[in-house]
């Protein structure tokens, strides 16, 4: 019952603080007047001074796309770099050397991707500078990126006869500016005082009460667990992610690392309702997010606590942190794969084949269940244009979304986002499987197929979680995972561009008696079915081989 209860109580915190930092954002946001305060204003014009940039000059969705484009290949190529230079650089108090190269380009395209894949154990892989000054920073530019590529996609609907859908320098500082630093700096301070880390001295030596010696390895972990957590992120300063004490000491840390996962995702989704001015637009979405949601974390715990026939003790706690155990664990496993933080507090992978299987699950339906920083909401818009639609589609009319037609255009553009990076996870979980150097590594039975379409669906869903028992660190995954995590990235981010730049050119109509409406329940459960049927049927034969088969075979006390 204290589960419930507690489940409840997040979930209200979690309202109240979304509607707060909702309205905040679309004061933030909203075209006309443009919003300042005092503490930041001066920053934000020495910024726009120091790099000539004219934030009054609006882009076109084709200047939106190469600026977004250009300042993310920039980023990438310096975080490339100084992971392979750490080892000359200062900040270095293990003396790590520089990362191998295609270990160096998988992070890199993971950080700038804001997918947070990490194929490497970061207290023995990387300096205190590449944390600080590549993955910390790239945490904010990532999630920014992200979330200025929405703001084109809203304008779209916002906008009449429109050539331009905003500017990319202004709306990338002012978030991060004025949302992510805030957050982030208040977020860091209270972590460092319920225990997480924050030094900039080397690892600690210890005598053990067995005579033996132990090194703590210690660093700037706080400051990198905010953002990770507020940004859609979830790459750890230690192997253990949330699970490790210095990140994630306390079960009060534990529940406001959760809320750190879903509060921007579900802030933006009401300052989407006060862009469009319709808040009985966004009550069907919210509804169809929360159902997917909660039966995600009701079938993950009930399938925790169920008795497990192989185990003598039950509920199984391996993977598990004792100060968190299951209720916390599913929680945040739900949340951080239901968005694209991809951050972690237990093995997802001692999961039971159910509740593992659901996290993949997640993931599959392309990051929409609330979704990370930005591309969560853009990519449930695309679903909303699809099931208009096919709405429209099944009543002969002119498929049409607040006011503005949707057609051949968008239709490809949704579609090209949508499929794509179904294809890269089959596909390339298929070439996985054929090579016996991949083969020899898994796990035996249905868990190891799983253990492949998890790496595969993680990095197309750019949310970085990973089973634990997958190798990852190898040249096969490191390059084609890399490819995969950029691809899907630049196609969402690219398709809510130009869908915004087609829709800000088009005229408002009015809606008249045939109209079909998207404000009601009967849209909301549309929503659900699309949503749920896409990715469905693309993924049902491989989730049938693979968790599902599992969970079939554990209750018959066959396991691996």
């Amino acid at each position: 019952m204290n589960h419930w209860a507690e489940l409840v109580s997040f979930f209200l915190f979690l309202l109240g603080t979304s509607l707060f930092l909702g309205r905040y954002l679309w004061i933030l946001f909203k075209d006309h007047p443009s919003f300042t305060l005092p503490i930041f204003s001066s920053t934000e014009a020495k910024i726009y001074k120091i790099c000539s940039i004219d934030c009054e000059e609006e882009m076109t969705a084709k200047n939106y796309m190469m600026a977004l484009l250009f300042f993310n290949l920039l980023g990438l190529a310096f975080l490339f770099a100084l992971l392979l230079l750490q080892g000359v650089l200062p900040l270095n108090p293990e003396n790590l050397s520089g990362v191998e190269p295609l270990l160096a380009l998988n992070t890199a395209i993971s950080f700038t991707t804001n997918t947070n894949w990490q194929a490497y154990a970061g207290e023995t892989t990387l300096s205190y500078l590449s944390g600080m000054l590549g993955l910390t920073v790239q945490n904010y530019l990532s999630a920014a990126t992200g979330f200025a590529a929405l703001l084109t996609l809203i304008r779209g609907f916002t906008r009449q006869n429109s050539t331009t859908v905003g500017n990319f320098w202004k709306d990338l500082t002012r978030f991060t500016l004025y949302v992510l630093l805030p957050l982030s700096l208040l977020f860091s301070l209270f972590l460092v005082s319920q225990g997480a880390i924050q030094t900039l001295e080397g690892a600690l030596t210890v005598e053990t009460l067995e005579n033996a010696k132990q090194t703590i390895p210690r660093g700037p972990a706080a400051s990198q667990v905010a953002i990770k957590q507020i940004g859609s992120n979830g790459g750890g300063f230690f192997n253990a992610n949330s699970a490790h004490p210095f990140e994630n000491p306390t079960p009060l840390t534990n529940f406001l690392e959760t809320w750190a996962i879903l509060i921007i995702p579900g802030a933006t989704l009401y300052m989407y309702a006060l862009m469009i001015e319709s808040k009985k637009e966004a009550a069907p979405i919210f509804a169809c997010l929360l159902i997917f949601f909660l039966t995600s974390v009701f079938a993950s715990f009930l399938s925790e606590i169920a008795v497990n026939p192989n185990m003598a003790v039950n509920p199984v706690l391996e993977g598990k942190e004792t100060r968190f155990g299951i209720y916390n664990s599913v929680l945040f496993a739900n949340a951080t794969t239901a968005t694209s933080n991809g951050s972690t507090n237990c093995s997802h992978s001692s999961l039971s084949p159910l509740a593992g299987g659901l996290c993949l699950f997640n993931m599959m339906l392309g990051e929409v269940i609330f979704g990370g920083v930005g591309v969560g909401l853009a990519g449930l818009l695309l679903f909303i244009l699809l099931t208009v639609f096919l709405s429209g589609l099944m009543v002969g009319r002119t498929p049409e979304y607040l006011g503005k037609k949707v057609e051949k255009q968008e239709m490809k553009w949704v579609m090209l986002a949508l499929l794509f990076p179904s294809l890269l996870i089959l596909l390339g979980a298929a070439i996985a499987l054929s090579l016996p150097s991949v083969l020899d590594t898994l796990t035996e039975g249905p868990h190891g197929l799983t253990e492949i379409l998890y790496a595969f669906t993680s990095a197309a869903a750019n949310n970085g979680s990973a089973f634990a028992s997958l190798n990852a660190n190898t040249p096969f995954f490191n390059v084609v995972l890399s490819v995969i995590m950029l691809a899907s990235r630049l196609t969402i981010l690219l398709a809510a561009i130009a869908i915004g730049g087609h829709l800000a050119l088009k005229k408002r109509g009015g809606i008249s008696l045939g109209s079909f409406s998207t404000a009601s329940p009967l849209f909301g459960l549309l929503l659900f079915f699309v949503i749920f049927i896409v990715a469905g049927l693309t993924f049902f034969p491989a989730l049938s081989l693979g968790p599902i088969l599992e969970e079939m075979l554990m209750r018959r006390s066959v396991v691996f």
